[in-house]
């Protein structure tokens, strides 16, 4: 049985919304949850684990430490349970569940050498266990994370890796051997790289080309696992020397990298477009697409980059998209720029319908701090992710000018 939230929480009612929402984080200011492709909801549905920030108008220097949260939504109590010192802005320092309610994950720094590594902790009984690696996605199984080298995210985009001092931070040339994606071993603690830059810039198929990318460098972003743990997405992200565009592209594999594959190629991403998530079959990729001059679509492709096309012909694309397993109902929220949203920094989360084409706006809420840093970094997305009944979605807003959380009870319409 589900907790019930109205014991302990408060009701947010700003601009009516369509299903119940409530605030779990009223004392806890400071506080977000990871990204919109793991729930912050332990599979039973009674924690929630997040990341609660020292400030708000700045990113971390390096040693700063942030709090590892958990909330009880049955007793509506919030207790710190570890610190962080490998912490950013977007995803906190990914804190996420494994295959239970004993299974937290999140990543922290050694601040003596300055390399990250990820921790397995047992929130409920405080054991915890240093693995090697980093973590930025855990398998649903909880029996590996995979990760980029989450101190060159940087190299590419501020947010969602940490902070070291310039001399610790890695650059990369080319598609070099010693980076990629990495996978560790929970049990054993191990980790290892399972394709370099290297491997995927050679192996591909369909094969990249290589004079387009000869004057550049290659980056590794996401790294998203499917829900059956059977492969591995990757956002590879290419610089120019000459500082023009980012090509970014999304790459498949094996969890032990090999089958590498191109799911959405570079030339398709051009067009303008975000972020790519795992549809829950495991086998298709999804991601908002400019395919149309009117704007975003919500496509799909299979892992290998077969059977592409649109998901709906008039549903436009926005935020960050997740598909409902019934493989009906697409939850999304919007940017404050994108023409979803409204013009006094609130935006929509957006329940898409695509057997019918329908939308629904369930919540409206502002997404606009008061400071959202040179290169908006410090900005707050809702990021809505479905809990593990897929039910109930928690997402980011910041109403009372500090990042808080909340949870949608969206039952009534799915």
């Amino acid at each position: 049985m589900k907790p019930d939230l109205g014991a302990h929480f408060p009701r947010y009612t700003e601009f009516d919304p369509l299903v119940p929402v409530w605030c779990i984080t009223p004392d806890s200011p400071r506080t977000i949850h990871r990204f919109f492709d793991t729930s912050p909801i332990s599979p039973s549905g009674r924690y929630v684990g997040l990341t609660r920030f020292p400030f708000e108008d700045h990113g971390p220097a390096p040693g700063d430490v942030a709090e590892i949260v958990l909330v009880d939504l049955e007793t509506g109590q919030t207790e710190v349970v570890a610190e962080s010192r490998l912490w950013d802005t977007q995803a906190g320092a990914q804190v996420q569940w494994g295959a239970s309610d004993s299974e937290l994950f999140y990543n922290d720094l050694d601040t003596a050498t300055w390399r990250p590594f990820a921790v397995k902790l047992d929130p409920l009984s405080g054991v915890k266990k240093a693995l090697e690696g980093a973590v930025y996605m855990a398998s649903r199984d909880g029996k590996y994370v995979a990760s980029p080298d989450l101190l060159r995210n940087s190299r590419t985009q501020l947010g969602y890796g940490g902070s070291v001092p310039p001399e610790y931070l890695p650059v990369n040339r080319g598609a070099p051997a010693d980076d990629g994606v990495y996978v560790t071993d929970t049990t054993s603690g191990e980790c290892r790289l399972i394709a370099s830059l290297r491997d995927i810039v050679e192996t591909a198929e369909p094969a990249l080309d290589r004079d387009l990318y000869r004057n550049g460098d290659f980056y590794a972003f996401h790294v998203k696992w499917n829900p059956q743990g059977t492969r591995i997405m990757l956002v590879l992200r290419w610089l120019p020397h000459d500082g023009g565009r980012m090509r970014p592209q999304v790459i498949t594999m094996s969890p032990d990298g090999s089958n590498i594959r191109v799911a959405i190629p570079a030339s398709e991403w051009a067009k303008g477009g975000h972020h790519p998530n795992w549809c829950p079959d495991g086998e298709y990729v999804m991601m908002n697409l400019r395919i149309a001059e009117d704007g975003l679509r919500l496509v799909r492709a299979r892992y290998d980059g077969s059977d592409y096309g649109v998901m709906h012909e008039t549903l436009f694309g926005s935020g960050h998209p997740s598909l409902h397993p019934n493989g009906r109902h697409i939850i999304t929220d919007a940017y404050p720029h994108e023409p979803l949203a409204f013009a006094d920094g609130t935006v929509p989360l957006r329940l898409l319908d695509l057997a019918t084409g329908a939308e629904r706006m369930l919540v409206r809420i502002q997404a606009v701090p008061p400071y959202e840093g040179e290169k908006k970094e410090l900005r707050v997305d809702p990021h809505p992710a479905w809990d593990y009944s897929f039910t109930r979605i928690a997402f980011n807003g910041c109403p009372e000018r500090t990042r808080q959380v909340y949870i949608a009870d969206c039952s009534e319409f799915v």
